[in-house]
């Protein structure tokens, strides 16, 4: 892969390509400040990680960046991006596909769409994600220190000096109050693609009348009518 044109954007080197520049301008207008904000520190968290790790320094760093920049687009504020039947990290995968089948002047093949998509798809179960290609570990471990800081990154792959810079560049605002109203919001105007995931636990704590239908309830049931 060649070489990209890079910048130096809250103390870390990520690349500058005129699609990358897209990617930013798109999750701008679909995102309030705070949510956005998430998005660009996750991107910057997860250079600064995956750079120094030997497994992920080789990985594909426009689609990384991508990833990690669209990775909620669920969370679009103009619901343009949301649908009624799909949990949020599909409607997230979903809109970065179509983005890049539109926007990408080198168009995406089949393999480079799919690890866009699995990053997103996948950003909220590690149990998976870190076992996949180094793109979708890579978006994982941004996305994760954006809510457990330098203590979740693995062997110390972000210093305080790292995170300090990139939230003096990029302020966290009220991410975590409007982070909770998100998934708040998802539980209750779509809950059946809450229960199969994290969003359900929000539910649980703070949605007054939400109910999670979980799984064993469900199997439990079809094996008794099967007899």
């Amino acid at each position: 892969m060649s070489t990209l044109p890079t910048r130096v954007y809250g103390g870390v080197t990520v690349p500058d390509t005129p699609l990358i520049t897209s990617a930013l301008a798109y999750a701008r207008a679909h995102m309030i400040d705070s949510l956005y904000n998430h998005v660009v520190r996750s991107w910057l968290f997860g250079f600064a990680i995956a750079d120094k790790m030997p497994d992920l320094k080789d990985r594909d760093r426009e689609a990384h960046s991508i990833a990690a920049i669209l990775h909620d687009l669920a969370w679009d504020h103009t619901n343009e991006l949301v649908t009624k039947d799909d949990r949020f990290e599909v409607d997230g995968a979903n809109a970065a596909r179509t983005f890049l089948e539109k926007e990408a002047s080198d168009p995406y093949d089949k393999h480079r769409l799919q690890l866009v998509w699995d990053s997103i798809a996948l950003h909220t179960t590690p149990s998976i994600a870190l076992h996949k290609e180094p793109e979708v570990a890579a978006t994982f471990h941004g996305i994760a220190s954006d809510f457990s800081g330098v203590h979740g990154a693995p062997n110390g792959a972000l210093t305080q000096e790292e995170y300090d810079a990139i939230v003096k560049e990029v302020p966290r605002l009220a991410f975590r109050e409007d982070f909770k109203e998100v998934f708040c919001g998802l539980c209750r105007t779509k809950p059946q693609t809450t229960y199969d995931n994290v969003v359900g636990d929000w539910g649980e704590k703070y949605v007054e009348g939400y109910t999670r239908l979980r799984l064993i309830d469900q199997l439990e049931a079809g094996l008794e009518m099967l007899g």
